[in-house]
């Protein structure tokens, strides 16, 4: 797994692998997690190269989601990519270990700009 995108809308996981795709990012593997809870589950065993997350989900939020694999001392990068971007959010999310936030509704190349400080160039 090079990529986990954690997403409770299959289509916005869809269309967010596309973007990635799109991007230029064409070889690497992408796995799919429905919330926070699945995704934990999906990282047992696995160091992705990055994760992507939406906030707000049910079950486990995006947040929640960071501060529980930030807990467990695993620093993979992580960004969210959600739809409410706030100045507070954006504080909470770089203070609980994010790397980036994306706006929804987003272009390839805003995932391009996002991904390659940390996958490097495509």
């Amino acid at each position: 797994m090079d990529i986990l995108v954690v997403d409770d809308s299959r289509t916005m996981r869809m269309i967010l692998q596309r973007a990635i795709r799109q991007a230029g990012y064409r070889a690497l593997t992408v796995v799919e997690a429905e919330n926070g809870v699945q995704a934990l589950e999906k990282l047992r065993g696995e160091r992705p190269k990055l994760i992507l997350s939406d906030w707000n989900m049910p079950e486990m939020s995006g947040i929640d989601f960071l501060k529980e694999i930030r807990a467990a001392n695993n620093r993979v990068p992580f960004g969210f990519v959600t739809s409410e971007i706030s100045a507070e959010m954006k504080v909470l999310a770089m203070s609980t270990g994010a790397n980036f936030l994306i706006g929804k509704p987003f272009t390839p190349e805003a995932i391009e700009e996002a991904l390659s400080p940390i996958l490097g160039g495509n």
